[in-house]
């Protein structure tokens, strides 16, 4: 019997298996399409076999990224959401996944990673209470500054600062989308019938955190909770796919064991813990010397003469 594909990914909260929306992708994809899955929950990207989170670990392809490339692998290996579609159908996907992008995620990226009050209060503030010493000083910043280059990507513009008037327009275009999804929609169960599809996986995972995250400022989930169909959509979702995420909801785990197999188990967790404080601790130390925060030294002995004067070497690189 073939070995299962392995998916590494961010663990969950907030009543969702996963807090971010690229793991939400996948892990609803597969879900839908019935891909037997090892799930390995982490919150240390370093951890994964790329690097990165999602990560799918293959035998035929080693390790892949990216929810659109782990989505084509899964339906290579048979397990295809979309196989009933029609080519209408497929050319809607395509069509409503790139008004995703275009439109909604530039506004999620901002309203969880840009937005001051919603960065410091609930985003950086859930990922340095779940990443081990010392990244969790490192990472979430890191990973800001990731999505703010993301999003002037997105935006066509290199300089793009947050402000008043760029979230006007972000919000607007996240508006206009979640009401034509709202429409698209309207009474079905999915957007293609009684089945769900990689469409369906996509927009699950753009609006499942606005529904469940409480933000400070949550101008984006005023308007998806206008729209009671999406909301619905969005719960029926978490029912039926993920029981065991949605019954953890009310109470709020701070520092919970990641939910993964013999990955992050005993005793290889101490090990792993340990070996990545000496690595923060060593790369932190190494960038230090080599930018001259940190300087080293060595002093020659002193000559029995009458003279007190001392020399130094020159630093040693």
């Amino acid at each position: 019997m073939a070995a299962p594909l392995e998916l590494f990914c961010w663990k969950g909260d907030h009543g969702l298996p996963s807090v971010d929306i690229d793991c939400l992708t996948v892990l609803a994809y597969a879900k839908f399409a019935g891909a037997p899955l090892k799930v390995h929950k982490i919150t240390n990207p370093w951890r994964s076999p790329t690097g990165t989170l999602p990560a799918l670990k293959t035998r035929e392809e080693g390790s892949i990224s990216q929810p659109s490339k782990i989505i084509i692998h899964l339906r290579k290996q048979k397990y295809n959401a979309d196989y009933d579609l029609s080519a209408k159908e497929g050319a809607d996907t395509l069509a409503f996944v790139s008004l995703l992008e275009e439109k909604l995620l530039p506004a999620l990226i901002y309203t969880l990673w840009i937005d001051s009050k919603n960065y410091v209060d609930v985003t950086r503030c859930w990922y340095a209470e779940n990443i081990s010493f010392p990244l969790n000083f490192l990472l979430p910043n890191r990973m800001h500054g990731q999505q703010l280059e993301k999003l002037r990507l997105v935006r066509g513009d290199p300089v793009l600062e947050a402000g008043e008037q760029l979230e006007k327009e972000l919000y607007r275009d996240a508006f206009e989308c979640m009401t034509l999804l709202s429409q698209r929609l309207g009474s079905q169960k999915f957007f293609f019938g009684d089945s769900p599809s990689s469409l369906d996986a996509y927009v699950f995972a753009h609006l499942a955190p606005l529904l469940k995250i409480k933000l400070p400022n949550g101008k984006l989930q005023q308007h998806l909770n206008s729209l009671n169909n999406l909301q619905q959509y969005c719960a029926n979702i978490l029912a039926l796919y993920f029981p065991s995420d949605t019954r953890e909801a009310p109470g709020r785990k701070v520092h919970a064991q990641p939910d993964s197999s013999d990955f992050d188990n005993e005793p290889h967790k101490r090990r792993n813990q340990i070996l990545s404080v000496l690595f923060a601790v060593g790369a932190m130390l190494g960038y230090a010397i080599l930018t001259g925060i940190v300087t080293l030294k060595r002093e020659r002995p002193q000559l029995k003469t009458s003279s007190h004067e001392e020399e130094e070497d020159e630093d040693e690189d």
